[in-house]
């Protein structure tokens, strides 16, 4: 049986799956160009916290759950910048993220295409094909009505 506790870097994960993609390139763009911290928002030297980062890169989101993940696994005690390893881990995390997103979205594709490859054999199949051939010609005669309707309404 699965443990009901989580460990910090799950729980970071769960939080970087939780924003939108946008957010998480933003993110990633930030976290490289930025000196990034824990423990705090930002710091008197320049540091940001992830998030912040990602908000000056386009990411507008505000996720406090993000944010709280983040310090509980660097063991943020008070403000610091963020480890060599922390941020390793981060940057793999957001990849990793995003490319299963990417992945999935295809997926989608795929899926939505081999479904209509199948229902349109069907159609030629069972000699329902007719069906969509008759529904795209009355949609065709139906926007030539609108036009001709819109063009009878115009001043002379």
């Amino acid at each position: 049986m699965r443990s009901l506790t989580h460990s910090p870097i799950d729980d970071l994960r769960l939080a970087i799956d939780c924003l939108p993609l946008r957010t998480r390139e933003a993110m990633l763009d930030g976290v490289r160009a930025n000196e990034i911290i824990v423990g705090a928002y930002s710091d008197r030297s320049g540091g940001v916290c992830p998030m912040l980062a990602a908000h000056r890169h386009g990411g507008r989101t505000s996720f406090v759950s993000f944010a709280h993940a983040w310090d509980r696994f660097a063991g943020a005690k008070r403000a610091r910048r963020a480890t060599t390893r922390e941020l390793r881990v981060l940057v793999a995390q957001l990849e990793a993220s995003i490319l299963a997103e990417a992945d999935f979205a295809g997926a989608i594709a795929d899926h939505q295409r081999i479904a209509r490859d199948r229902r349109a054999r069907e159609a030629r199949r069972t000699g329902f094909g007719w069906l969509g051939e008759r529904r795209a010609a009355r949609d065709a005669e139906g926007a030539l009505a609108q036009v001709e309707t819109r063009r009878q309404l115009l001043p002379k």
